[in-house]
Order: C-alpha cells, then sequence, then structure tokens
C-alpha cells in the first residue's frame, strides 16, 4: 500500500466521525426547535385564551386539546417507516403543527372556540412526530456502535428537558415583553424554521421494497409480544405516571418550607437534576444491556421518590428532587436505547411514537392521580408513585429471569 492510501485509510475515521459530530448539531438543533414548539403549545394557548378574557375551564380545554391528540399519533407513524425520505414526513409534521397551531392562535380572540379547538386537536395529532418521529432517526445519525449510540441518546435526553422548559418559557418572556398571541405565533414559527432544520439532517436508507411494515394494530401486538419491548412500554408508562406526582406533591409541600415560590423551586431542582444526568451520561454513556439496565433504573427512581417524601427541610428536599431528576434522566436514556436495539426495523418510527404517545397520557394520568389523591395527605401521591414503580421493576425483574421457554 503507498503512503498515499495509507494516509487516506487514516484520515477514514475521523472524518467520518467528524461527519457524524456534524450531523448530531444538527439534530441538537433542529429537536430542539420542534420540540420546544411542541412543549410551549399548552401555555401559549392557556395564556392566550386567559388574554382573551376565557374562563379557566375554557382555557384548560382548549390546552387539552393539544395534548389528548398525540394518542391518535401512532395512527398517522406508519408513514414514517414506509417513506423513501422519513425527514420529509416529519419535517411536514412540523410544519403543519405550526401552522395549525398559528391559524388557531389567530382565531382565537375573534371566533368561538370550537373552532380554534379544531385546528388544535389536528395539531396535537403532529406532535408525537416531533418527539417520538425525531428520535427514530437518531440510530443512524449516531453510528453502529453501542457507545456512540448511548451518547448521543443523551443528547436526546437532555433535548426533552431542555425544549420542555426553553418553551413554555420562551412563551412567558416573549409573552410579558409583547402580547400572548405574538409570543404563540412566535413559537409557531419556530415549528417551521424547525421543520427545514430537519430537511437538512443526513437521508436515513429506506426500507427494502419487500419488507412488510406492520399496520398500527399489529406494531402494538409486536410490542407486547416481544418480551424487551413490553418491558420497555411497561417501565416508561408507570415511571411517567409516577414522577408527574412531584410537581403536585411541590405545590402541596411548599407552605412548610416558607412559602409557594419554594414549589417551583423544588421543581426547578428537578429539572436541573435531569439536565445534570443527560450531561453526565454524555461524558459516560449507559453500557450495560439496556433491558435488565431499565429495572435497575426504575428501582432508583423509586428510591428517591422515597428520599422526596422523607426530607424534612428545604435544602434536603432540593437534593431529593434533583437526585430524583438525574434517575429520570438515566431511566429515560435506558428507554431510549432500548427503543433503538429491540425496535424491528420495520417499525421502528411506529414503536418509538407509540412508547412516546402513551408515556405523555400516562404523564397525564399521573397529573390528575396525584390532584385526586393528594386531598387525603400531602405525601399520598408520592406513595402510590414508589409503590406502582417498585412493582413494575420487581416485576420486569422476575419476568426477564423467568426460562426462555415459558416467555412469550
Amino acid at each position: 500500500m503507498s503512503s498515499g492510501s495509507t494516509r487516506s485509510a487514516g484520515l477514514g475515521v475521523p472524518c467520518r466521525e467528524d461527519r457524524r459530530a456534524g450531523a448530531l448539531a444538527r439534530y441538537v438543533f433542529a429537536a430542539t426547535l420542534v420540540r420546544s414548539a411542541d412543549g410551549g403549545a399548552v401555555v401559549a394557548i392557556v395564556l392566550l385564551a386567559h388574554a382573551c378574557g376565557m374562563p379557566g375551564w375554557l382555557a384548560g380545554l382548549l390546552g387539552a386539546s393539544i395534548t389528548a391528540p398525540h394518542l391518535l399519533g401512532p395512527f398517522i407513524a406508519r408513514r414514517l417507516d414506509t417513506a423513501r425520505d422519513g425527514r420529509r414526513v416529519i419535517a411536514c409534521s412540523a410544519v403543519l403543527h405550526g401552522v395549525l397551531l398559528g391559524a388557531a392562535a389567530l382565531l382565537l380572540p375573534v371566533a368561538w372556540a370550537v373552532w380554534p379547538a379544531m385546528l388544535l386537536f389536528a395539531s396535537g395529532i403532529f406532535g408525537p412526530m416531533l418527539t417520538g418521529g425525531i428520535s427514530s432517526r437518531l440510530p443512524s445519525i449516531a453510528g453502529p456502535g453501542q457507545r456512540s449510540q448511548r451518547r448521543a441518546q443523551s443528547w436526546d435526553v437532555a433535548i426533552y428537558g431542555l425544549s420542555g422548559t426553553l418553551g413554555p418559557a420562551a412563551v412567558a418572556w416573549i409573552a410579558a415583553a409583547s402580547d400572548a398571541l405574538t409570543a404563540t405565533l412566535v413559537l409557531a414559527g419556530a415549528a417551521v424554521v424547525g421543520a427545514g432544520a430537519v430537511l437538512a439532517l443526513p437521508r436515513q436508507e429506506p426500507l427494502d421494497e419487500a419488507v412488510d411494515v406492520p399496520s398500527p394494530g399489529r406494531t402494538l401486538s409486536i410490542i407486547w409480544e416481544r418480551g424487551p419491548l413490553r418491558r420497555t412500554l411497561g417501565l416508561t408508562v408507570t415511571v411517567a405516571f409516577s414522577v408527574a406526582a412531584l410537581p403536585i406533591y411541590a405545590v402541596a409541600t411548599a407552605p412548610a418550607f416558607g412559602g409557594t415560590a419554594a414549589a417551583g423551586t423544588l421543581v426547578a431542582a428537578y429539572g436541573i437534576g435531569n439536565l445534570l444526568g443527560s450531561a453526565g451520561l454524555m461524558v459516560r454513556p449507559l453500557r450495560r444491556d439496556a433491558d435488565p439496565l431499565m429495572s435497575s433504573l426504575a428501582a432508583l427512581v423509586a428510591a428517591t421518590l422515597i428520599l422526596v417524601m422523607l426530607t424534612p427541610t428545604l435544602l434536603t428536599s432540593l437534593m431529593a428532587f434533583g437526585l430524583a431528576g438525574i434517575a429520570n434522566a438515566m431511566f429515560f436514556a435506558a428507554t431510549l436505547a432500548a427503543r433503538s436495539e429491540y425496535a424491528p426495523v420495520e417499525a421502528r418510527g411506529q414503536i418509538f411514537i407509540w412508547v412516546g404517545a402513551l408515556k405523555i397520557a400516562a404523564g397525564s394520568a399521573g397529573t390528575a392521580a396525584a390532584g385526586a389523591t393528594i386531598a387525603q395527605t400531602a405525601w399520598a401521591p408520592l406513595l402510590l408513585a414508589t409503590a406502582l414503580t417498585a412493582i413494575a421493576a420487581g416485576a420486569s425483574i422476575i419476568e426477564r429471569s423467568r426460562p426462555r421457554s415459558s416467555r412469550r
């Protein structure tokens, strides 16, 4: 081999790594934009409804009209697995989400609430494409190695946490500086700009035409029939239900810690812990198999919820909330790894969206359950959450330990 060819071979891997790093940076930008638009939409619409003089119950219904249709997302997700270029499907979803959100915002001050509600419902259907849908592109961007895959998934966890904070915060800032309508239109514009950023991602190789892409119902059956995917869904839904109790608990215990402002501080500590956990995973990615790792980390989440209940002071409670955020970030990264590694390629996009949509539904149910049980005693929601998470973690360990022949 000549010296020139040797140099070319030696430069091949660094060049490939540079391309992957650039693709990951574009992914971070695109995912942050579209998820911030999705995450801030409820806050924007509720603020706009209040600014228009609508009663609180109607503002709440308008907000729910964006989140409720996320459960319908999996029924349009098959297009993501059958498309020749999945980027266009996600980008089109982002554009439709932004345009429908903007149109609803413009109608809200001048029309009956039912018309903008219908537009918001249609907008919400595309929300899962901006969460789980774009996550399904990550395996092809990160490369084949487990370490690079896990590090990229850590970035994805950080994006979820950042956009979940950045979207509502941007809405609040813009509404304070201008008005709620402007804030909502800016958010809608972010979704459209994000669509352009999605198109700048690397193109994923399409499936062979002979591959049979399952229907949404068949995809759900695949999740149930395959042990690792079934445990991924079960643990994801249970932990989402459980950690949704933390903001309710923070509000309930805030008076004991000096006033209502403590509630925001506690929730912020949880968010900071989430970001710290994902940052730590970028430096040291998860290494074990995702299936047993999820069980261990779900048990860790349950342990941190116990700590939250036992802390007697604001300082110790802040630390416990932060640890809960770290544990949840690690658990979330493990679930993303499980979806990537155990999902069949012909249904990967649908599986990402199914799990993501059911996770959102479980979080909403967890918030409702916490609100219903908090009236009994402040620690009742967390006690329920801890018990459910511990039971789910234990059940997943027992199921996995059974002889293979007895598993489905």
